[in-house]
Order: structure tokens, then sequence, then C-alpha cells
């Protein structure tokens, strides 16, 4: 997690963490995670909880500030697992 992250995460940033979690793990989890797919489900799924409006673009960042960028070579599986662990609120520190 970057040092601006949000010291507890809303509702929203929890629940896209999981959904694009499930999603990941549901669809190719053994194929490569790339930055695109993050930026992409970053977007889709703010504008899912709140369509296209500012309280979506509010979801997007926070979600963009806690989940990582993708890593080489990292699998969507992988990620997936990174990503449950930031909405249950394990950090490396």
């Amino acid at each position: 997690m970057n040092d601006t992250a949000p010291a507890v995460l809303s509702d929203d940033t929890r629940t896209m963490l999981d959904r694009l979690a499930s999603k990941l793990d549901s669809y190719r989890p053994e194929a490569v995670m790339s930055e695109a797919t993050r930026l992409a489900q970053a977007l889709v799924l703010a504008e899912q909880l709140h369509g296209p409006t500012e309280a979506a673009f509010a979801a997007e960042q926070d979600f963009l500030a806690v989940a990582p960028s993708v890593r080489d070579e990292q699998t969507r599986g992988e990620y997936a697992a990174l990503l449950r662990l930031i909405a249950r609120g394990v950090t490396s520190a």
C-alpha cells in the first residue's frame, strides 16, 4: 500500500476491492494481470456503485489510492489475493 492510503477503508473501497478480487478469481486467475485492467476496473466498479457522478469519481480515487500497481508477471489470482488482504486491513507495516 502506498503511504497516502487512508487509515480506514470506506465501505465503497472495501466493496470495490472484494468485487474486483472475485472477478479476477472467477475469470482466468492464472493469466497475467495488467495495469490497464486495474485502472479500467476502478472506473467500472465505481460507476456500478454510483453511476457517472462525483461520488463515483471519489470512490475511484479512493480505490486507486489503496490498490497497488500491478507487478511484472503478477497473475490475476495473486492480485486478487492481495486485494482481499487490503480489504481486511492487512498491511506490510
